[in-house]
């Protein structure tokens, strides 16, 4: 009964003409979505009637949880209903929608530690998830996204719920401590709706973090958004009272409370006008359509494919006993690789040969190196590398590299699987369970998916409560 209720709320807000208990392909849905208004301007709800959810998702999967982002992006109504989502992850690195995933993250590592790496569909720079991170997500109609209501309300939430003061700078981070980051946002703004997201570090593993999004120099040079780095803390460094839960709550009271667009806070009285907290479980019998953008989400084409174009150069001194016997060079003879990889395949590739190398008897390898274009910027295109070189022996009866064709073939193994490493593998790390975002929650496992009052979620885990001292919200 209480997951039936919950469908019919999720169905109002999207204002459908069927309800979610009816299966819908999401391109219906997102036909549906976009003949809600044909105007160029919209009349919208004066402030007092707009209500709101905070919608809690019961996956750990980041998959999943971008795919239930995308979902109510394309297909929900928030002309009167404005919406907070509050999710988290397993270990993950998600990137930006034109970033360059050979530039951002560790991907020998992540292959290693069998953490997922995703593409968001905002901008924005790379960030890494793990259950010490909570995720916010505020959806409201395009004429109304203000990122910095949103910000100034966790904010609030923070000082009022644990005491804890904090800064939003002109990147728009959310700082403590004058210096220490501990949320980074990215927005996308469509038509008619739009999003505003962001992440809270509050008791992520820091280490991990680190080491995920090391950057290594790979000579690759590309007009991809660059992230920025900063100093990061957890904010249980600062109030070892803040846990993800906690916050959560905070956040989520501190929504309910506030007015929707003129950030005045109207205490108890506004929540009781409000629909409170809801638990959504992220599948297609709830969200027809979800699974295949989940499936979009996790390919290869998706995560490595829409990466914005590079080129990849890099030289390497050619070995002495490779030489011309008995010549002496001026300068260091080296050979030169170039590549250019657009839509995560390369396009072009330049091999520059020394002299040195030449005189030696190695005349190049030209025809070999068309093998390469079209391929995946993966070790797949290595393997395709040394069968074309192979394959052009065998008229000889050769089995095998000469010395000089083997040290080529080194020098594209160390430009391609230095930088690719993991992304030879499918984006593929799932999730099996579909895990409750709250230890909190453990007697209403039983009521998946159901609607809970805001009384009934205070008692379960209400964080402490500080008043404003003397600071001023305007």
């Amino acid at each position: 009964m209480a997951q039936t209720m919950m469908k019919k709320i999720v169905a109002s807000s999207a204002c459908l003409v069927v309800g979610l208990t009816r299966r819908t392909s999401s391109r219906s849905l997102a036909t549906a979505s976009k003949n809600l208004n044909t105007k160029k301007e919209r009349d919208l709800p004066s402030e007092g009637e707009i209500t709101k959810s905070v919608f809690m998702s019961q996956s750990t999967d980041i998959y999943t949880n971008l795919a239930l982002e995308d979902w109510m992006y394309r297909n929900m109504d928030f002309t009167n209903h404005h919406v907070m989502m509050v999710w988290r992850n397993e270990p993950c690195v998600v990137i930006g929608r034109h970033q360059n995933p050979w530039l951002e993250a560790n991907l020998p590592l992540l292959n290693e530690k069998e953490i997922a790496l995703a593409r968001r569909n905002s901008g924005g720079g790379t960030v890494y998830h793990d259950r010490g991170n909570l995720n916010v997500t505020f959806f409201t109609p395009r004429e109304r996204y203000d990122r910095k209501y949103n910000l100034e309300l966790i904010k609030r939430a923070l000082f009022r719920g644990f005491g804890v003061k904090s800064l939003i700078n002109e990147r728009q981070d959310i700082i403590v401590r004058d210096k220490y980051k501990v949320s980074g946002t990215a927005a996308k703004l469509g038509r008619l709706t739009a999003y505003h997201h962001c992440t809270l570090l509050v008791n992520a593993n820091k280490a991990d973090l680190s080491k995920a999004l090391a950057k290594r120099e790979h000579g690759i040079q590309t007009n991809a958004t660059a992230s920025t780095r900063s100093e990061v803390a957890n904010l249980s460094e600062v109030d070892n009272r803040v846990t993800v839960d906690s916050l959560q709550t905070a956040i989520g009271y501190e929504y309910l409370r506030t007015t929707a667009l003129s950030l005045e806070d109207g205490g108890q009285n506004q929540i009781s006008k409000q629909r409170g907290f809801q638990f959504v479980n992220p599948t297609d019998d709830w969200f027809p359509g979800l699974a295949e953008l989940k499936n979009e989400l996790q390919t290869w084409d998706w995560c490595f494919g829409r990466t914005p174009a590079f080129t990849v150069s890099r030289s390497f001194p050619v070995p002495a006993e490779l030489l011309a016997p008995s010549k002496v060079y001026s300068a260091t003879q080296e050979l030169a690789i170039n590549m250019t990889v657009e839509n995560g395949l390369i396009d072009d590739v330049t091999l520059n040969i020394p002299p040195g190398l030449v005189e030696s008897g190695f005349h190049g390898e030209a025809s070999v190196i068309t093998h390469l274009k079209g391929k995946r910027f993966t070790s797949e295109a290595l393997s395709a590398l040394q069968e074309a070189m192979l394959t052009r022996h065998l008229t000889n009866d050769v089995k095998k590299l000469d010395d000089k064709e083997q040290f080529v073939a080194k020098c594209f193994d160390q430009v391609v699987n230095t930088v690719t490493a993991a992304a030879s593998l499918k984006a593929k790390w799932r999730w099996k369970r579909t895990k409750l975002c709250s230890s909190a929650r453990g007697d209403l496992v039983s009521r998946c998916g159901a609607s809970i009052s805001t009384e009934e979620y205070s008692a379960l885990c209400r964080p402490p409560v500080t008043s404003f001292a003397s600071e001023t919200y305007l």
